[in-house]
């Protein structure tokens, strides 16, 4: 295993559970893993050493060695929240129509929607927080503005607070900048 790094394994049956699962526990040492995943446990006052480790917990039923699952769930650790932005965001959770191919189209541009608001994640507001799409509409979206003439000139008028007007420039400049990651044909 790498430095910094500790994996062990256990049977676990919870009151709640019909029979024992497996438990892949993992801790890891801050200093030298500075970027680890994990939370901290805050269980001793007394105590700091625990402080310098992230701890997490994985119930399993795959048959892997212990370093393996770990690595395998790592991989996987943010589909949890991709899919319950979509969920809840995209309305994923209920779309279903009562035909096939109507329900396979919502799907399709509800598909279009995500990835468009992901290369604008990317592309425009470039930020190491993936922020979901309710927090984006908040944000950059649902800003009241009206527009008005000025000679020849259209003049878009957007209701924003000083602080936010000087971010929200800065992401009109961005999106001058951009080089998309994509071709077209």
């Amino acid at each position: 295993m790498g430095e910094g790094i500790e994996i062990a394994e256990s049977m676990y049956k919870s009151p709640l559970w019909e029979k024992s699962r497996r438990i892949v526990i993992t801790r890891q040492y801050v200093p030298n893993r500075p970027k680890a995943t994990g939370k901290l446990l805050r269980l001793f006052k007394e105590e700091g050493w625990y402080m310098k480790y992230r701890y997490s917990c994985i119930i399993t039923n795959i048959d892997l060695p212990a370093e393996q699952v770990w690595h395998l769930y790592k991989q996987r650790a943010d589909a949890e929240n991709r899919i319950k932005e979509l969920k809840y965001d995209f309305g994923f959770d209920s779309f279903n129509m009562k035909d096939f191919h109507a329900t396979e189209a919502s799907i399709n541009f509800a598909m279009i929607a995500y990835n468009l608001m992901s290369l604008f994640r990317q592309a425009v507001i470039q930020q190491d927080v993936q922020n979901t799409l309710s927090t984006i509409r908040f944000k950059y979206m649902a800003i009241g503005a009206y527009m008005i003439k000025d000679g020849n000139q259209t003049i878009l008028k957007l209701s924003l607070a000083m602080k936010r007007r000087e971010s929200f420039k800065g992401l009109w400049e961005q999106s001058r900048n951009i080089s998309w990651p994509f071709a077209y044909n």
